[in-house]
């Protein structure tokens, strides 16, 4: 095992592929002679030249546009945006012509890419770089969405998501390239699609993704010394869902509380508890608690802004409400 920040697992899992494939290529804003605005991709630009490590203008249309070209034409391009919200600037190309040219092509064509960079909020940055749009994508057919939270699980993931052949999108955070983590020396790839369980308990199923899910292991280790046992499964995966991972799960505890950090009309904790109430309703003892951030846009105010975004005393006072305490 070896210790790495989250930046460096991403950088090895596309290093890794790009060695393995020489038709996978990156593209994005800064990624080659700055290293990447975060250092995701600190050395790629020694090791594999400008040619596969390209520095784009700042027009993600455009580039965005590139790489699916690109990719109907057997390459497998890694697209960076700076960060996701930049990605409207580009959506089209994403949503009207990566996600869905299998279908209009009558499987002639297939586009595989990675469109990849960080999603949310990062702290003071106004209400126009703090946005999360995990379930604007994951509304669309045709689009895989990766949301991880931890080193480990982003290399593996990514890896997965370079290997596929349809796009993926994957999300990352500002706020977690520093993180560190114990990763294998070796390969390893984990499955598209598979939840995970970060916490075992038997009182109340908590399910979140990417970064905010720290805030549900602060609130379950409080929670504990008052001998409240706490599930903490971690998606992973937006789209495909592992929805079996969370039945099983709500079957056990009978309680679930879903931490996300989006805004709450139409998001990631709507569609699973729907999901719950139509699969798993008669083991319910409460009803479903969602925790999202405030139905408006990011405060630029540090004060304001704690109050929009959850927290770990919100996921407390949750858990508590589903068990009547």
């Amino acid at each position: 095992m070896k210790t790495v920040q989250f930046r460096e697992a991403i950088c090895e899992a596309m290093s890794e592929e790009m060695r393995r494939d020489e038709s996978i290529y990156l593209m994005g804003e800064e990624v080659a002679e700055y290293n990447g605005a975060y250092k995701a991709s600190k050395g790629m630009l020694d090791e594999f030249g400008a040619k596969r490590v390209i520095d784009t203008p700042i027009a993600e249309l455009g580039f965005a546009g590139v790489a699916v070209g690109s990719a109907m034409n057997g390459n497998r391009p890694i697209v960076e945006y700076m960060t996701f919200n930049f990605s409207l600037v580009g959506i089209d190309q994403i949503i009207n012509n990566a996600a869905k040219i299998r279908q209009m092509s009558g499987g002639q064509f297939n586009c595989p890419i990675v469109f990849r960079g960080p999603t949310a909020s990062a702290g003071q940055l106004g209400a126009t770089h703090s946005q999360a749009f995990e379930n604007w994508f994951a509304n669309t057919p045709g689009l895989k969405v990766i949301v991880p939270s931890n080193p480990y699980d982003a290399k593996g993931l990514l890896k997965a998501a370079i290997r596929d052949d349809d796009p993926v999108i994957f999300m990352e955070s500002e706020q977690m390239y520093g993180d560190k983590m114990e990763i294998p020396e070796g390969e390893y790839i984990i499955p598209i699609g598979v939840a995970d369980i970060k916490r075992e308990g038997t009182d109340v199923t908590i399910v979140s993704f990417g970064k905010i899910i720290k805030e549900a292991y602060k609130a379950a280790e409080e929670l504990a010394k008052e001998n409240i046992s706490v599930e903490i499964i971690d998606l992973r995966t937006v789209r495909p869902m592992d929805h079996a991972a969370i039945i099983t799960s709500v079957k056990k505890t009978n309680r679930l509380v879903v931490l996300e950090e989006a805004w709450p009309f139409a998001s990631v904790s709507s569609e699973i508890t729907y999901r719950i109430q139509e699969e798993a309703f008669d083991y319910l003892d409460a009803p479903i608690k969602r925790i999202t951030t405030a139905d408006t846009p990011a405060p630029y105010s540090p004060v304001l802004f704690e109050k929009w975004i959850p927290n770990y005393k919100n996921v407390i006072d949750a858990v508590k409400e589903v068990m009547y305490l």
